[in-house]
């Protein structure tokens, strides 16, 4: 017989995505197998009950400010890694926000500190040296913190090329060995002297109808480019587009589409790759109650998008929204200038201290700098201002509650995965079989 614990994150699970597992059972079969694999991918996948577990504990560090700021949402390890800015600078910083929303600035080191602690205990390493690691880094965010609210010029800092270390360092490096060439070339193919989409397992190309309304909602969606950012001339000339359906651990059951559009001249070697992804319902959302934050969104693509703006320095410049039927959908580039940290090849405490220092003064620069085309107006105060008057002189406890809760979190997580496993193979969770 299933447990309290157990039901409590079944029914968690089934509220969240009951309709997607309805409209995709066989995406959901494959996020659940992935989940399945180890606890910090049961972690990833389930952030919801993350939230529901976190809105229920008291935040002292929370208040009428820093309890309702922009957040990443989903901030874990593995939500890292490289991009070109609207500058044209390669910056290592978060680079996922479909959860992002306005909520605790403490939900996202709190996340954060867990991931690290599940990771670390995955890599045999100790209570106190995954401690020293939570600490190093909350340190490391609270001093960034504190450095903007010193400096006039926040948009200076970022992780780049310059004043990246050791993996971050390694991750920009590769970044920059890529070439939007050979991203075309694994994407596309050359056919009759121009560029199409490849053929790949779970694409379909559109035809008729249906690709009439991917192509109005692409017109929508220029409309939602800040004027600022807009390319001139045959930029936006759709040159293919397909229809495929997310299968990762935090796309399962999402409709998107792949736009081929005409680059930033003729030449074929300047073709630009657009995702238009269904957004999804973030997970911070299902717990925060304030109805001001959820009436400021037309949908979850605008939420996503404008999440996004408020939260990086020099966002895409091809980020926007549109909708198709009323459903929100987020439209962003495929990168050429992705490259992920590799942490499997991160083993020694000196190493991942290096590295996780680097990420909590990310992690501070997405909470206090906004791109300069955000328009938001939901949060109208300087975030890093609220935050270092919320900590105050009580550093070291800030440090010390990050820590405990992270250590504490991740056992408990453990746990949860294993009821996870044994509710899905045992066929316990509704409308998603284990075979």
């Amino acid at each position: 017989m299933p447990d309290e614990r157990e039901s409590q994150i079944v029914d968690t699970l089934v509220g969240a995505f009951e309709d997607l597992m309805s409209a995709d059972p066989d995406a959901f079969r494959t996020k659940f197998r992935k989940m399945a694999a180890d606890p910090f991918a049961f972690f990833r996948g389930s952030a919801c009950v993350f939230y529901a577990d976190v809105a229920a504990r008291e935040d002292r560090w929370a208040d009428e400010r820093t309890g309702r700021v922009w957040i990443q949402g989903d901030l874990h390890a593995e939500n890292f890694g490289t991009y070109m800015d609207g500058a044209g600078v390669l910056i290592f910083d978060v680079n996922d926000f479909d959860e992002a929303f306005v909520g605790h600035f403490t939900w996202d080191l709190q996340r954060f500190a867990a991931s690290i602690a599940l990771m670390c205990w995955q890599k045999a390493l100790s209570d106190e040296q995954i401690s020293s690691l939570i600490a190093a880094f909350v340190r490391a965010y609270v001093a960034q913190v504190r450095w903007f609210t010193d400096t006039d010029d926040d948009a200076s800092f970022s992780l780049n090329l310059d004043t990246a270390r050791g993996a971050v360092l390694s991750a920009l490096q590769s970044a920059r060995l890529s070439t939007r060439a050979e991203m075309l070339d694994r994407i596309t193919v050359v056919d009759e002297c121009d560029r199409r989409l490849r053929e790949r397992p779970g694409a379909r190309r559109l035809e008729g109808d249906e690709r009439d309304t991917v192509l109005g909602a692409f017109h929508r969606y220029l409309d939602t480019i800040p004027e600022t950012q807009r390319f001139r001339g045959i930029a936006y000339d759709v040159k293919d587009v397909t229809a495929n359906s997310g299968f990762g651990i935090g796309s399962a059951g999402l409709p998107a589409y792949t736009l081929l559009i005409e680059g930033f001249n003729q030449a074929l070697d300047n073709d630009v790759v657009l995702s238009m992804k269904q957004g999804n319902v973030a997970a911070p959302s299902r717990v925060v109650d304030d109805p001001e934050v959820h009436g400021y969104f037309l949908h979850h693509g605008h939420r996503t998008a404008v999440s996004q703006r408020a939260l990086q320095a020099h966002a895409d410049p091809l980020l926007g929204y549109t909708d198709i039927d009323g459903v929100g959908f987020v439209v962003s580039e495929i990168s050429p200038y992705e490259a992920d940290l590799d942490w499997t090849e991160l083993t020694e405490p000196d190493e991942l201290a290096e590295v996780v220092s680097q990420l909590g003064q990310a992690v501070a620069k997405v909470h206090c700098v906004s791109d300069s085309d955000s328009e938001q107006s939901l949060v109208g105060f300087q975030t890093e201002e609220a935050i270092v008057a919320a900590i105050g002189d009580d550093e070291d406890d800030f440090v010390a509650d990050i820590v405990a809760f992270g250590l504490e979190y991740a056992a408990v997580a453990r746990e949860d995965h294993r009821h996870f496993v044994e509710a899905f193979r045992e066929g316990r969770i509704p409308g998603v079989s284990a075979t």
